[in-house]
């Protein structure tokens, strides 16, 4: 949290390191609400959710006619997210086709639509983040050097949940209110029991992990507080 607010009032790219589950994306909300570019959106991309052969026209957008099913223009992520952030989730999942034309959008903000002839311009604040290790895949030659390099001037490293278990009760307690708005029932309470043993479990799922085991807690225990055996 320290390091996210140092570097958030800057325009660095940011690389996010962690297991699954271990709360990136809420670094990087944090990053975008501290940053200038707070009053901007913050366009959220999973790299590893988007057909391969869609990636280029998903990122910086096609003309008309560019390719079959392309019936009309359409912007791309990179001209959606101009003047605010742009967090590109999984970006170990990213072909290398398209890590040559990412790496040169953050060296100048220039880039070319699927079909178009003309370079646009984007004013982007990139957030990276993922859960593998991008330093090997990039001497395996599954990821670009000079990408690598560009991305990890500054890494913030979130570590697992079972390494900071003094966040495990106040992540709870925080669940726990935000399960009763989302369900529509009153708040429950944690037994000193139940945080207990939340501390005691090793939470290989992380922080999402964490929010289901409570989501059913919630649903499974009677009265209102919810106890160990829950």
């Amino acid at each position: 949290i320290d390091r996210a607010r140092q570097v958030a009032p800057t325009a660095i790219t940011v690389l996010l390191q962690g297991e699954s589950g271990v709360g990136k994306e809420l670094i990087a909300e944090v990053l975008h609400e501290l940053s200038l570019r707070r009053h901007e959106q913050m366009v959220v991309v999973n790299c590893g959710a988007i057909p391969r052969e869609l990636m280029e026209s998903e990122f910086f957008g096609h003309e008309e006619g560019a390719f079959t099913g392309a019936i009309k223009k359409r912007p791309g992520l990179f001209p959606r997210a101009h003047k605010g952030s742009l967090l590109l989730d999984e970006i170990g999942e990213m072909p290398l086709s398209l890590q040559s034309k990412l790496l040169r959008v953050l060296q100048d903000g220039s880039f070319r639509p699927v079909g178009g002839n003309q370079e646009q311009k984007a004013d982007v604040r990139i957030i990276c983040a993922t859960n593998q290790d991008l330093e090997k895949l990039t001497q395996e030659g599954q990821f670009r050097e000079d990408l690598y390099y560009r991305l990890d001037v500054l890494p913030i490293n979130i570590p697992p949940l079972r390494e900071r278990k003094e966040d495990i009760e106040k992540l709870a307690q925080y669940f726990c209110r935000q399960i009763a708005y989302e369900m529509k029932i009153a708040p429950k309470d944690l037994s000193q029991g139940a945080i207990d043993k939340l501390k005691s479990y090793s939470w290989q799922g992380n922080i999402r992990e964490l929010k289901n085991y409570l989501m059913r807690a919630f649903i499974l225990s009677k009265g209102q507080s919810i106890e160990a055996d829950a």
